[in-house]
């Protein structure tokens, strides 16, 4: 099966502050990813926009998500909370295999569960993204919310996602989305979405196939 490709533009002018929506808000002609699915369930999908562009020290990315109800678990700000919450996810892979890849996972409220992994689901929660590398903003509007994030192309080179080959950077990349509803047992549930389908019987992020190339274009 042949991969997906996203197309990352270089921008040369500064970045405004970051708000959780100035990507989305300013950057109209960046290149988008919008046909996210849900393999595994028949519930429409609300629709979900993705951009992304670099500029000389940052790769930059946002998501809008259209959503009547959000819900976020603010039990605490642990890891557990954000994983029973709506969230946007990004993982990075260093290989096909998948040895390492790197998970980041973020709610409305901007709070990122990151994390180091290996197959089979084998999470090391001790790792963490450098936070002197990267910045996460959030907003929310009506029926709506955005994640908009920066992460430095130097850590990312550092990790061994950012590559290269005869034709040019690129990165091997994941984009998913978790959607919380309530179920005839009045439970939260989530509806699993992703941008490539692993082609897997049952929801599964966490393998080669449901990674998509980022090439990076001068």
């Amino acid at each position: 099966m042949k991969d997906k490709i996203y197309k990352v533009n270089k921008v040369s002018e500064p970045i405004l502050e970051l708000t959780g929506h100035t990507i989305s808000t300013h950057y109209s002609t960046l290149n988008t990813v919008t046909d996210f699915i849900s393999p595994w369930d028949n519930t429409p999908i609300e629709p979900i926009v993705f951009k992304a562009f670099y500029d000389t020290h940052y790769f930059y990315f946002s998501f809008q998500v259209k959503d009547n109800e959000v819900y976020t678990e603010l039990e605490d700000n642990t890891n557990a909370s954000i994983n029973k919450s709506d969230r946007v996810e990004l993982f990075f892979r260093e290989n096909y295999n998948l040895t390492p890849y790197y998970c980041l996972e973020i709610d409305s409220k901007a709070r990122l569960m990151d994390f180091k992994a290996l197959p089979k689901q084998n999470f090391n929660f001790d790792w963490n993204w450098d936070k002197t590398e990267i910045e996460i903003k959030s907003f929310t509007a009506k029926n709506e919310f955005f994640v908009e994030g920066k992460i430095s192309l130097k850590s990312l080179a550092d990790l061994n996602i950012l590559k290269q080959d005869h034709l040019g950077k690129y990165m091997e990349v994941g984009l998913y989305r978790a959607k919380y509803i309530l179920n005839n047992q009045n439970k939260r549930t989530p509806i699993w979405i992703t941008w490539v389908n692993p082609n897997c019987p049952t929801p599964d992020f966490h393998n080669s196939s449901s990674f998509g190339v980022f090439r990076f274009s001068e």
